[in-house]
């Protein structure tokens, strides 16, 4: 297989993933998406890398039709997809030999995707090869740096805050608290704070809320709270991403809350990004929201038209891809509210032209392109589901998410219970607290009730869909 159909197989398959992180819950994707890779394709298969076989599995048993559907969207007609482990080693005594499994072809240079996950302090306790970083460690993804953060109006003060808390961590604007909807460039903005802190010699860890609380239940469960507090209680530097995702998670907030103010009696820099304002996250502890608003909080809004096509111009430079300037004003137009769904349109639109080795065009990108995208579509909060379905029903917030278990009010529960579960990121703990304080338990059940119910139930689709309906127009 030749160097360019293993490149032209990535970039399609990066497509692909693209618009499949827009609509999968964030901890799905890190954990079976992340590190999958293209490597090869016919006119009949397309063939993927994963990082081992229960990957494989996984992705062939839940996932498959769902990601055959965005390739057939990609590509413009219909594959198979293959899922296989490549070069994994095996160890025998003292040989090691790469074993492939299921495909002849081979992965050849490709750079490895950014993860702090990897780099674990708690290893599975049978592991026979663990290994513990070095703090402050973590590489940082290349491409978020300060320098390629296009700046608009929309973004000016959170830019601003990032810079000035590089320059001088710990003594100003501290905490740094960013928020906005997904894709407009939380995650650029903490890791361009991660390679200038770096830079000056100082200890910084980049986290996702959900790997924090991963590795606080393992040391707790190894009987390792001693290293765990080691590791993120000596830092100069702690980023932490999606704070929203330890709504509901009581003992990981008690050990952020502790990790807080060990760091910032010390004066050591904290900076957190969330995909809501502080005042919304209204399951989160008082004592943690009163924590965070204590320095500066800032947000980023929807890019304006001349920063998405300074946005474009910039991936395109930065990818080597030559784009006409009618092109990059026609995409600019298509997406406005998500950064990184506009990038994703941007590695589509040149792997089509690529796969289908035509010239890119404003006509080719039209006929590419079209107008079956999910164009412009903000994402939904809690608050707002919950409102359209208690309008839809005729039925007040608060008697949702009240005591009372008459039908008048237990299916408009139900229902919110399987919006929230279908349309946020939320955790099943997290819309037990926001609907009244109910268990998980009752979650899953009320989740399960309606999923089991659409299929034979005209009446539920149907409202369902209405509901739906009206999130998708006002959101739009």
């Amino acid at each position: 297989m030749d160097r360019e159909t293993i490149q032209k197989a990535d970039k399609i398959w990066n497509s692909v993933l693209g618009k499949v992180e827009l609509s999968i819950p964030k901890p799905s994707y890190d954990t079976w998406l992340r590190n999958t890779v293209g490597v090869s394709f016919t006119s009949d298969e397309f063939n993927v890398e994963t990082p081992n076989a229960f990957t494989a599995q996984y992705l062939e048993e839940r996932m498959l039709d769902m990601l055959e559907q965005e390739l057939r969207t990609t590509i413009g007609f219909n594959v198979k997809l293959k899922f296989a482990v490549i070069n994994e080693m095996i160890t025998s005594g003292e040989n090691e030999q790469p074993v492939t499994t299921s495909s002849p072809y081979r992965r050849l240079d490709h750079t490895a995707k950014y993860t702090t996950s990897n780099h674990d302090l708690f290893q599975d306790p049978n592991s026979n090869n663990v290994s513990e970083p070095r703090i402050g460690s973590y590489d940082f993804n290349t491409r978020y740096t300060f320098e390629n953060f296009i700046v608009g109006n929309s973004n000016q003060l959170a830019f601003a805050g990032a810079k000035a808390v590089s320059e001088n961590p710990g003594t100003i604007f501290n905490p740094l608290v960013i928020h906005s909807s997904v894709g407009l460039g939380k995650t650029h903005l903490l890791q361009s704070i991660g390679h200038e802190t770096k830079k000056l010699g100082l200890t910084v860890i980049y986290v996702t809320s959900e790997e924090f609380t991963n590795q606080y239940v393992r040391a707790i469960q190894n009987g390792q709270t001693e290293e765990f507090r080691n590791k993120y209680r000596t830092v100069d530097v702690l980023l932490i991403d999606d704070i929203q995702f330890l709504i509901g998670k009581e003992q990981t907030q008690e050990g952020f809350f502790h990790t807080f103010n060990s760091l910032h009696v010390e004066n050591k820099q904290i900076v957190v990004a969330s995909d809501r304002n502080i005042d919304e996250l209204r399951t989160l502890e008082s004592r943690i929201t009163s924590r965070l608003t204590g320095g500066l909080v800032t947000d980023i809004q929807a890019p304006q038209l001349e920063t998405r096509i300074a946005i474009l111009r910039g991936k395109a430079a930065q990818q080597r891809y030559d784009i006409p300037s009618d092109v990059i004003e026609f995409l600019g137009n298509k997406i406005r509210s998500n950064i990184r769904e506009l990038e994703g349109l941007l590695n589509r639109v040149v792997a089509l032209a690529q796969f289908r080795d035509e010239p890119i065009t404003i006509e080719s990108v039209r006929r590419m392109v079209g107008d079956s995208d999910r164009l412009n579509k903000e994402p939904i909060s809690d608050s707002k589901i919950i409102s359209e379905v208690s309008n839809y029903f005729g039925v007040t917030s608060d008697q949702i998410m009240g005591p009372l278990r008459t039908k008048t009010y237990l299916v408009p529960r139900q229902v919110a219970m399987f919006l929230l579960r279908e349309e946020t990121s939320l955790s099943l703990s997290a819309i037990g607290k926001i609907l009244g304080g109910r268990d998980h338990s009752t979650v899953i059940h009320g989740h399960e009730k309606v999923a089991s119910l659409i299929n034979i139930d005209d009446k539920l689709r149907s409202d369902i869909l209405a509901i739906k309906n009206n999130l998708t127009s006002t959101a739009g």
